[in-house]
């Protein structure tokens, strides 16, 4: 495929067709010769009873008796009505197919009748009639083929569907890339090979073949298998794993060798495959007696190239997935993918890496702080990254602004986290007070648990789908592990919602806190049956993890006894319940600063910065908290939620 200096792939001209043009105009011949000469010779009608009784009469003279009409002349009669000047003598009607004794009745009335002579189109119809039904299957089979193949005939169906990028024109660099040095430390040597390979080869060194880059979506995978082309000014091709499949089995597998006949022919070069696991998945999945036969015929045509070509020849495979757990032990056995190399989500220092680079061509205050924007965006990819300098970049222009300030950012943030605010869902007076007791009741609760992170805002201004207020809490510090007691303290901050709508409302409580319910439930039961935190059960798992890098995918559940089920439901209950218990004693020792903290976000809709932490740091302390965190257990005598209810 030619590309132009812009790395930008040029449109190969198609050939002009001219098979649908051919058809057309046979098809126009045939209606011609058929259907025009038919025009202006349909005659009169009458019944077919009348036909028999002017048989019968003596009226007719001669009849033409065919299999779906008969024509008939009359005797000539002056009495005849006339149409345009003229006395119409001959008439047409449909027959009765069981009516035998036509032939009987004419001969007895000495009618003159015989059979319609045969149908004869001219040799132009015959010659229709032989051609015009392969051309429209031709025509039909063209079309088939240019829409599944990619190309304007079938030669072109097994040819490789790849994007070629000529010497360093991916317009990507190391320096474009941040956040992953240890990744960018490995694929250094790649680059270094394909630049200086009789420095390995002299020494018997053999490069890897095949690189296989893991990690969560947008984490940068991409950019860096372009900054190695960049870097190296060798051509790249890009194909994503998707392209490979097609309808008809063999194609996949014919694209596959194309691709490596392209790629030795211009070696050294990099062959990228993006989205690996929709080709390399685990043949094992497919059952014993079942699978995909296009896919397995295309992975194995890969295993075989992957093993055919020679280390030292300058080709070198970099693939990209999400899902490594999935692909066939075959594809990543040594002497194939023989690197495996993480980009993971990037650290504190990573993010304000990855925020310098998007920054570079945006104009910034001077109050903006990276750093600070950094600590604030835990669990953010660099693709996330990317769409907040962008969306605060919007903002700015929207207010008619400079430069873009940090607030801008703070609301970028916020959009990302939480979805855009929707200040036309106006709440009735008795919602909005609901609302603002449950965000409140997140706050206290939240601003007194270990590893919670800060509480930097409270809003009761709905946002995003279903958010008809929010409480946001950031972390001073990148964490990756969680203590037993801060899963507690998770839990009980998750209920302090619904615990301030219990204390305030007597007991009513409303659907807000639906969600808050599912992702406290959610994560004790991963403390049960994945963490083994339970004092029963032990530290044994009941869970099997799937899904490496992509989230919201359940695990399933080993096979366990009806007991064991019992007895995990029963402890995940008292997790929540012991958690729901302290939220609420946590509330009802802080009621009053929960009823002046509500009126005052009543009155202003949002509460943030010093105001909120000089209220929040008079929260107290109950007594039995910090055996709870401790031991999760609660005191001796203590009946769940009913003590701090009355």
């Amino acid at each position: 495929m030619p590309v132009d200096t812009n790395n930008k792939r040029l449109k190969t001209p198609r050939p002009r067709q001219f098979g649908g043009g051919l058809l057309i105009l046979f098809t126009l011949l045939l209606l011609l010769n058929f259907v025009v000469p038919s025009f202006g010779s349909r005659l009169p009608q009458i019944a077919y009873s009348d036909f028999v009784a002017q048989v019968q009469a003596g009226k007719v003279e001669r009849a033409i008796v065919g299999g779906d009409r008969i024509e008939f002349t009359l005797k000539p009669d002056p009495n005849t009505p006339t149409v345009d000047g003229q006395r119409s003598q001959v008439f047409e009607t449909m027959p009765v197919a069981l009516d035998l004794d036509l032939p009987k009745i004419l001969r007895e009335n000495r009618v003159e009748f015989g059979a319609p002579p045969p149908n004869n189109s001219g040799w132009i119809g015959t010659l229709l009639s032989w051609v015009v039904p392969p051309l429209i299957f031709f025509g039909i089979w063209r079309f088939l083929l240019s829409r599944g193949g990619g190309g304007p005939a079938a030669l072109t169906v097994g040819k490789s569907k790849a994007r070629i990028y000529s010497e360093g024109t991916t317009g990507v660099k190391f320096n474009d890339v941040a956040g992953v040095d240890e990744a960018k430390a490995e694929l250094q040597e790649i680059v270094d090979f394909l630049k200086n390979a009789e420095k390995y080869t002299n020494l018997g060194a053999k490069i890897p073949k095949g690189v296989l880059l893991v990690g969560p979506p947008g984490t940068g995978k991409t950019m860096l298998a372009k900054a190695i082309a960049g870097e190296a000014g060798v051509p790249f091709f890009s194909i994503s794993g998707s392209e490979f499949i097609e309808l008809f089995v063999g194609v996949g597998a014919s694209r596959v060798r194309d691709l490596f006949q392209q790629a030795t022919q211009q070696a050294p070069c990099i062959v990228f495959i993006d989205e690996l696991d929709a080709l390399g998945k685990s043949r094992s999945q497919g059952g014993m007696f079942g699978g995909n036969d296009e896919r397995e015929q295309t992975l194995n045509q890969l295993l075989t190239e992957m093993d055919g070509f020679d280390a030292n020849t300058g080709v070198i495979l970099l693939a990209a997935t999400n899902r490594p757990e999935v692909l066939d032990p075959a594809l990543r056995r040594p002497g194939r993918f023989d690197r495996q190399v993480v980009v993971d989500r990037p650290d504190k220092i990573g993010r304000e890496a990855i925020l310098n680079v998007h920054a570079r061509t945006v104009k910034l205050s001077e109050d903006v702080d990276l750093a600070t924007i950094a600590v604030r965006t835990p669990g953010f990819a660099g693709a996330d990254l990317a769409n907040l300098v962008n969306e605060a970049a919007l903002l700015a222009a929207r207010n008619n602004r400079q430069a873009v300030l940090m607030a801008d950012f703070n609301e970028a943030i916020e959009r990302v986290i939480a979805g855009l605010e929707k200040r036309s869902r106006v709440l009735n007076e008795q919602e909005k007070k609901r609302v603002a007791y449950h965000e409140v009741g997140h706050a206290i609760v939240g601003a007194l648990m270990p590893g919670a992170g800060k509480v930097e805002k409270i809003s009761i201004v709905p946002r995003g789908v279903g958010a008809l207020g929010y409480t946001l809490q950031l972390p001073e510090e990148d964490r990756f592990l969680m203590a037993e007691d801060e899963i507690r303290g998770r839990i009980a901050t998750l209920l302090g919602g619904r615990s301030a709508e219990e204390l305030i409302f007597n007991n009513i409580v409303s659907t807000g806190a639906s969600d808050d319910i599912q992702k406290a439930t959610d994560l004790a039961e991963r403390t049960v049956t994945l963490y083994g935190m339970s004092d029963y059960l032990g530290p044994v798992a009941f869970e099997k993890p799937q899904q490496q890098f992509l989230d919201g995918y359940s695990s399933p559940r080993r096979a366990v006894s009806p007991k064991v089920t019992e007895e995990i439901d029963r402890e995940v209950k008292d997790i929540v319940d012991r958690a729901h218990h302290m939220a609420l004693a946590i509330l009802n020792q802080n009621r009053d600063l929960l009823e002046t903290t509500a009126q005052e976000l009543l009155t202003k809709e949002v509460l943030e910065g010093d105001t909120l932490r000089a209220k929040l740091n008079q929260a107290i302390v109950p007594d039995e908290m910090t055996s709870w965190l401790m031991t999760g257990n609660l005191p001796e005598g203590t009946s769940l939620m009913q003590a701090t209810l009355a």
